[in-house]
Formats: C-alpha cells, structure tokens, sequence
C-alpha cells in the first residue's frame, strides 16, 4: 500500500479544472467580446452558481457550479487581457506616457541598455485609453542617466507598436502576449523620472549588489565560476557566458539557474531546519521563515517562477502552523488556484506551464513510483529492522535513495520532453541523466551560497570565501560534466510539433493521464505505472517531426 504518497485528497481541483476551462475559452475566442457579451456571461454565471448551492449537492448541482466557474474564469481573462477591438487597426506610432516600472530586465553586455516590464500610468488623447496596460519597453540610456528602479516612474517616448493577437508560443511576442501584454514601445528614451522609487526598492536593489559582491569575493581570478555561481543563486542568466549557456541548454538543466522550486525548496528547508534547532515555536517559524524568503524572491527580482514556489511553500507551512493534514499534492493545487485567481495570464506562459506540470509530474507519478520500487527492491525485507546493524541501514536507504531519484526524474522528463519540443524546438533526451547529476550538485552550491550570504551579511567576510571557492569546486565539476555531455550525439536534437495547439493537446492529454492514474492508485487494472510513459513515447513519435534526422 502507497499510503504516504497516494492517500491525499485535494477536493479543490474540482474548482481548477473549470476555471482552467474558462481560461483557455477565454484565449480561444479570437474577435474581443464586447461589453454586453462578457456581461451576460458574468450573469449567467452568477445564476448557474445560485442554482447550483440550491440544489441537493449531486451531480447536477457539482455541474453547474463549474459551469459557473468557467464563465467566471471566462470573464476575469477578457477583462484582464482589456484588449480593444478599435486597437486591431491601430498602426505603430510615437507617444509618449508615464511608466510605471514592474520588472526590469539585466542590460546583459550594453549597459545602457533598458528593457523591461512597466504599467502605463498617465498617456494624452488620443492614447489615454493605455493607462492601466502593461508594456514591454526596450529603450536605451543616455550617458547621464541612471538605470530606473523598480516602482520608479518615469517618462518615456517611443515606437508604440501593437502585439500579434496570437503569434507563435515559440517567439517573444508569443511570451509577451501570453503575459497578458497588447502593446511594446520599442526604440524608446527616458525623458525624466516623475516619481522616484520607493525607500524598499531602492533597499531591495542596494541588497542585491551587496550580495552580488559577497558571492563574488575570492572568485575575482574565475570570472567564468563566479558568473555560475552568481547566476545559480540570485538568478543572474547574464552572468552565463554563450558557450556555457548553449551547455545548459543542449543537456536540458538551464533550468538551475531560473530562481524557482528547486531553489526555493532548498532554502527553506535549510531555513526551517536551523530555525527548528533553535526550538523556536511554529509560529515565530512561520514568520520568519516567511519573511527570510520573501526577501530572497523581492530581491532577485520576483521571478514569476520564484513567486509560485514561494507560495507553494508558505501553503504547506500553513499546513503545518495550523496541524492540518500534510498534503502536497492539495498545495500543489492550491498555490494553483491562487496564482490563477490573482494573475489569471500565467497560465498561459511557458514558466508557469513547465513549473507546475513538473512539479505535478513529481507528485501525482513521481513518488508514488519512488515508494513501489523502493518496497519490491528493498533489501532485508525478511530480518527485522531492530536487528539492522550501520551497514544494513547504509544499503537499505541507498536503495531507497537510488529509487526515488531515477523515479523522480522519469517523472518529471515526461513533462520537460512535452513542453521543451513545444517552447524551444528542442528534444533532450540526455537531460534526464544530466538532472540526476547536475540537481544534486547544484542543491549543494545553492546551500553553499545560502551559507556565504549569511556569513558575508553577519560580517564572517571570511567564511564566505571558503563556502565560495566549496561553491566554485562544484561547479566547476557540474560544468566540465556537462560541457562533455552535451557533445555526445544524442542528446539533444531540434524537434518541433505540426502546430501549438497539438503540442498544447499532447501536455493536457499526458496531465489527464497523471491525474486519473493517480486518482486509481496507478493501479495494474488500468496498466500501472506505464500509461504516461507510452503516451509521451507514442507523442514523441508520431506528432513530432525532427529536421536533422535524415
């Protein structure tokens, strides 16, 4: 019996799954409804969830309340997404508006270079009607001018030129679209700053050169490892070189350097752990610990990804202040249906799409899979665990340890094939062997610099530069693995599915799949463990096209 990893329940996907239905109605719409339309639609849906709360609680009343859900989900991305019919013959133009900055990106080599993320707070007729959109800027600095802060605004001149209503997933203005944008302002200049940024973010971004600094200090004479480093922690890409950036991409581990899960999960519990040693109580845990890694996402930059993981921990930490039952898999859809409800356009991005689903790979297929092959494999099952001596032990949780990981990983590779053929024409099917090496040495160089910050920051400048260069000697080795790995044939190859919408199919196909072996307990009745892993195979094979083979 699997009771650890399948006796969870998470009744809240019944409300996830209609309003992701909503949404994906929502995109699939191609003319914009007008007023009238998304109003009757908030009507009826009000109406089917009133009706639904008055029937008995059976399947007609479950089918209206999702019904209900959907034409609410339907409603929240037309009005998030507010794009304008009268805006499909506007021709590119220059204006002028006041910017509120969201997100700015690094400059990569060209300082003054600036490109960011930014809210429309003030525009004249005839464009007035932009306050309140979110662009995309690409601009460029003066010799004099100082790069904005986040929350600064400022007033900027430029190319207004409208998005593609659907371009492809493939390019950047399929990822601006998905993010919910209308509009970018391209070759634009910063006029003068009308409000400076707040006392926080000017904090926020003082820390995040500080800590630059601090992981820095002693690898002055490797710039290449100090860029590794500084980019696998604080989530700094520019710092990767081409060369090491085309490595991390051919063996599928790019991902180590996006803050996200894996470093958020690592982080907390190193944060937990330490704070639990020093027998503080649950709550004063829960706050602290809270707002340590609020701080870590506020000043790498709030990531999108590094957003959700950080929800995604802070809900089971609830679980765990308030003694409710420990359910991953009901935080997994949780954080979900939170992100959904506050920023519906997630769904839509390759982020939330690849974070999620390998996450929900993990939980729903991934551990159970662990726990079964660890009970058919473990070793001494017929001495008594009392009777173990240190060797026994030792074999038995390497096993146990062998298990988990390989399933870990094929679960998760389901999900990373799917979605890196459809986002970035790419098959990697080595990546599945560099993740089982590269995560494991990259959780020690994070724990590493977890522990060079907080030295560096309580003044042991000192023992920064030990766990620096501890740092530096792990990445050197995850570096030079990958760098011979990624030569090999066969590990990577262009691919690319007939069109968006199959490979968008294909992933919710493979999640239908996960949740129903899930929900049966990956029972052999209905074939096991194996399902997910034909599918994708049958996917790969016959929906894909691969333009080197010959």
């Amino acid at each position: 019996m699997l009771d650890r990893t399948l006796g969870q329940r998470a009744p809240l996907l019944w409300v996830v799954l209609p309003w992701i239905m909503g949404l994906v109605l929502g995109r699939l719409v191609v003319a914009s409804p007008s007023g009238w339309w998304v109003g009757g639609c908030g009507v009826m849906a009000l109406m089917c969830a009133v009706a639904a709360l008055r029937l008995n609680p059976g399947g007609v009343g479950w089918l209206g309340m999702g019904f209900s859900l959907m034409l609410s989900a339907f409603v929240l991305y037309t009005v998030t997404r507010a794009r304008l019919a009268s805006w499909e013959a506007l021709p590119p133009r220059e204006v002028r508006v006041e910017l509120e900055w969201e997100r700015l990106f690094p400059p990569g080599d060209d300082p003054r270079k600036l490109s960011g993320l930014g809210i429309v707070r003030r525009a004249a007729p005839p464009v007035s009607e932009l306050v309140g959109q979110r662009f995309y800027v690409s601009a460029r600095l003066g010799r004099r001018d100082h790069r904005p802060v986040r929350s600064s605004v400022t007033e900027v001149v430029g190319r207004l030129e409208r998005l593609p209503k659907s371009p492809s997933v493939t390019t950047f203005d399929g990822y601006l679209v998905g993010a919910g944008m209308n509009f970018k302002l391209t070759q634009a200049r910063v006029l003068r700053v009308t409000r400076e940024a707040t006392a926080y973010r000017r904090w926020c971004e003082r820390m995040q050169e500080k800590l630059g600094r601090i992981l820095g200090f002693g690898l002055q004479a490797h710039p290449s490892l100090e860029g590794v480093f500084k980019a696998m922690v604080l989530g700094q890409q520019q710092e990767l070189s081409e060369v090491q950036d085309t490595w991390f991409t051919h063996t599928g581990t790019l991902h180590l350097f996006s803050i996200s899960g894996m470093h958020i999960g690592v982080i907390a519990i190193a944060l937990r752990g330490l704070l639990a040693a020093c027998r503080l109580h649950r709550g004063c845990i829960f706050v602290i610990l809270g707002t340590l890694l609020w701080l870590y996402v506020d000043i790498t930059g709030r990531a999108p990804s590094a957003l959700r993981a950080f929800l995604m921990v802070m809900v089971i930490e609830v679980a765990l202040v308030g003694r409710l039952p420990r359910s991953t898999v009901a935080a997994w859809v949780a954080s979900a249906w939170l992100v959904l409800v506050f920023d519906p356009m997630q769904l839509f991005s390759a982020s939330f799409q690849m974070s999620y689903g390998i996450v929900g790979a993990l939980l729903l297929l991934g551990l159970p899979l662990g726990e079964t092959w660890g009970q058919a494999w473990a070793p001494f099952r017929s001495l008594p665990a009392v009777s173990w001596t240190a060797w026994h032990r030792a074999l038995a949780g390497s096993v146990a340890l062998s298990c988990n990981t390989l399933a870990l990983g094929l679960s998760t590779a389901l999900v990373s094939a799917l979605t890196g053929v459809l986002y970035f024409g790419l098959l990697t099917p080595g990546a599945l062997v560099a993740n089982l090496v590269a995560i494991p040495l990259a959780s020690l160089a994070i724990l590493a610099g977890l522990a060079s910050l907080v030295s560096g920051l309580a003044g042991g400048i000192w023992l920064s530069l030990v766990f620096n260069h501890g740092a530096a000697l792990v990445l050197w080795i995850v570096e030079r693995l990958l760098a011979w790995f990624s030569e090999l044939p066969g590990v990577h190859r262009e691919a690319a599915f007939a069109s968006p919408a199959v490979g968008f199919a294909a992933l919710a196909g493979l999640f239908a799949l996960l949740l129903g072996g899930f929900h049966v307990g990956w029972s052999r009745r209905y074939g096991g463990f194996w399902p997910p892993f034909v599918y994708t195979a049958t996917v790969l094979i016959v929906l894909v096209s691969y333009p080197e083979l010959p």
